[in-house]
């Protein structure tokens, strides 16, 4: 099942109650910065920590008039604060809270984010390690090409989210910065000091630079590495999805008791989990999209990307976190059909080990063209004949006079595309 605590503690980041406990933790943090520097009074550095408290029906009371949470929300503080409210808010402009306050509320969603990715991982390792020489077809084109087994599957899926894993890390990093900066990013009347001590007090980075915003393109990473997970997740979920067609049927979701796959049709056991996620993944990408085209913005700011990360953010960061969970779930309750894995790579008498034919022929001495033409025309008529191989190879004159039944059936191993498992599995 899918940890609903976990889907809870990402959504309460995002809730409006949090979003304003964020501001006030900024705020709280310049006027410590404001006080350790000596301009704000230490008892009145206690005071306003003491009565800085706000209510979410007086702020949106106040917004109907003012047209503006920040100042709502100030309003709403000020107005509990007293007389030291004097020295909240000093030199600073909206964006210098709410971006830094943003930085806090996607750092705490990408420690949620991280330790999804890392328990998918360490799954797939042990499904891997499970399948480790389970023999399955691979497919190019959606054609049958050569054996492979289900593990090594398993570590393409293993290597794309390590990579994923790595590069999410890097773009958190990078977007778990704060700013202090004043209107226009020039410190006009807020000491450059303040923003380095509230930074170290929020356990952020101090932006290297800002306008009156932190550059949109430090979020458009962050939100394309989202992306890329979101992408992922939809190629491996696409994949069992083809695998649990009927007439492939290697793989199955999990299918719990009661559970009915069609209105219609009591037969019917539908890849439904993995369809979804493929359509989640759609919605990642379109907001990836759409924090790209935030990155452009008129001179120092305008708030053309305010109401899209509005949306975009707890939307991206919630499908995340359970998107990875729900594909996490997949994989525990996936149905692996090993029979009818092996008994696919056995269709039409082995066509599939034309290659092994194919070089045994050249090694005989003829030359690879010759080889590849007396192969081919064998297995397009096993193939379109609903034949088998090797009985055709056996009917071949021009087979026979070159190759020995012994020679033909060394031809058909399956062991043979297995002597490099361990090997490539040592990689890991």
């Amino acid at each position: 099942m899918i940890d609903r605590y976990c889907l809870e503690k990402m959504k309460k980041i995002w809730e409006t109650n949090s979003k304003f406990n964020y501001y006030l933790k900024v705020e709280l943090a310049v006027c410590k910065a404001y006080c350790e520097l000596g301009q704000i009074p230490e008892n009145a550095y206690q005071d306003i920590v003491k009565n800085a408290k706000f209510d979410i029906e007086r702020i949106e009371e106040i917004e109907k008039e003012v047209h503006h949470d920040v100042i709502a929300f100030l309003t709403c503080i000020n107005e509990n604060v007293g007389e030291n409210a004097k020295y909240i808010h000093m030199g600073l402009t909206s964006s210098d809270v709410i971006d830094t306050a943003y930085a806090l509320q996607i750092k705490e969603a990408s420690a949620i984010i991280a330790d999804d990715l890392a328990n998918l991982i360490v799954l797939i390792k042990q499904k891997a390690k499970q399948y480790k020489y389970t023999v399955c077809i691979g497919r190019s084109h959606g054609i049958h090409a050569e054996i492979t087994t289900f593990g090594i599957k398993l570590l393409n899926w293993l290597d794309s989210f390590e990579r994923a894993y790595k590069n999410f890390l890097i773009a958190a990093e990078d977007i778990a910065i704060g700013q202090i900066s004043g209107p226009v990013g020039t410190y006009s009347n807020v000491p450059m000091e303040v923003e380095q001590i509230v930074c170290k007090y929020l356990n952020l980075k101090p932006a290297k630079i800002s306008t009156q915003v932190i550059s949109r393109d430090v979020y458009a990473r962050y939100m394309n590495e989202l992306a890329v997970i979101a992408t992922i997740i939809e190629q491996y979920a696409t994949e069992i999805r083809n695998l649990q067609r009927t007439e492939i049927f290697e793989v199955q979701e999990g299918f719990s008791k009661g559970q009915k796959g069609s209105s219609a049709m009591p037969h019917k056991r539908n890849p439904v989990l993995c369809e979804n996620l493929c359509g989640l993944a759609r919605v990642v990408r379109g907001n990836a999209s759409v924090e790209m085209q935030n990155i452009v913005l008129w001179h120092e700011r305008d708030i053309s990307h305010s109401s899209a990360e509005r949306i975009i953010y707890p939307d991206s960061t919630i499908l995340i976190d359970f998107m990875l969970n729900r594909f996490d779930n997949v994989l525990q309750n996936l149905i692996v059909y090993e029979n009818n894995m092996k008994k696919n790579t056995e269709l039409y008498g082995g066509v599939i080990y034309s290659q092994k034919v194919l070089l045994k022929l050249v090694q005989k001495g003829l030359s690879r063209e010759e080889a590849y033409n007396i192969v081919q025309k064998n297995a397009l008529l096993t193939i379109d004949n609903n034949g088998s191989f090797k009985q055709n190879l056996f009917n071949d004159c021009e087979i026979t006079k070159i190759l020995t039944q012994k020679e033909i059936e060394e031809c058909f191993k399956s062991e043979d595309y297995l002597k490099n498992v361990d090997a490539i599995f040592a990689k890991f």
